[in-house]
């Protein structure tokens, strides 16, 4: 499981975002984690998906304990937890392809031909060719959105963090992405973090399994 153990984190060190803060994410399952703007979930997201280091307490990933946080944890426990953020646009290299995009992680373990890997992950994810040679600025929120859960999940990591995944796009492109995430779920067993405010979406996504702050 991926666990945050009596986190304390902020940005400032006058005041902290999450104070003592125990959240479990079992493997195989969705929980949703529901609360306000400003209440600390995409804090919480960050340090689970490693990218931000807790001032106190810890993160462990199926009984281990990790320290620090980016490029100082080891790769094997980087790449097992994927995010994938609610705005799109910032997330991505603005000079690469969707390609290129989803390709990325596998080409930074060392992958020269990924593109098998990213074939499938097309497929999964609704991007066809035309698609995937496009660069960022000519393609909708949802089509990146879609390019962006398929680099989070393209080194199939054991833990995907959902943060606000949805918040920015309609109906039909949310269905669509909550369908792959319950794909990965069922087939993969991804244990899945999905943070939003939008608790009728939690509960239709997570079941009664959802945590309110």
């Amino acid at each position: 499981m991926l666990r945050a153990r009596e986190v304390v984190a902020g940005y400032d060190r006058g005041r902290a975002v999450l104070d003592r803060v125990d959240v479990v994410v079992p493997p195989g399952a969705v929980r949703g984690l529901a609360g306000p703007s400003g209440c600390g979930k995409s804090t919480l997201a960050r340090v689970l998906a490693l990218l931000q280091r807790p001032w106190s307490g810890t993160v462990e990933l199926d009984g281990r304990p990790v320290r620090g946080a980016r490029y100082s944890v080891p790769a094997e426990l980087r790449t097992a937890v994927g995010i994938v953020f609610q705005q799109p646009r910032p997330a991505v290299d603005p000079r690469m392809t969707l390609r290129q995009v989803v390709s990325e992680p596998l080409r930074a373990r060392g992958i020269r031909r990924p593109w098998r890997r990213v074939g499938e992950l097309a497929e999964l994810t609704g991007l066809n060719d035309e698609l995937l040679d496009r660069m960022p600025h000519e393609v909708s929120d949802g089509q990146l959105q879609r390019a962006c859960l398929a680099r989070a999940v393209a080194p199939r990591p054991r833990y995907l963090i959902c943060d606000e995944m949805t918040g920015m796009l309609d109906a039909s492109t949310t269905a669509a992405l909550v369908r792959v995430v319950g794909e990965l779920v069922n087939e993969e067993g991804t244990g899945v973090l999905a943070i939003s405010h939008d608790e009728p979406l939690l509960l239709a996504w997570a079941g009664d399994d959802v945590i309110r702050w």
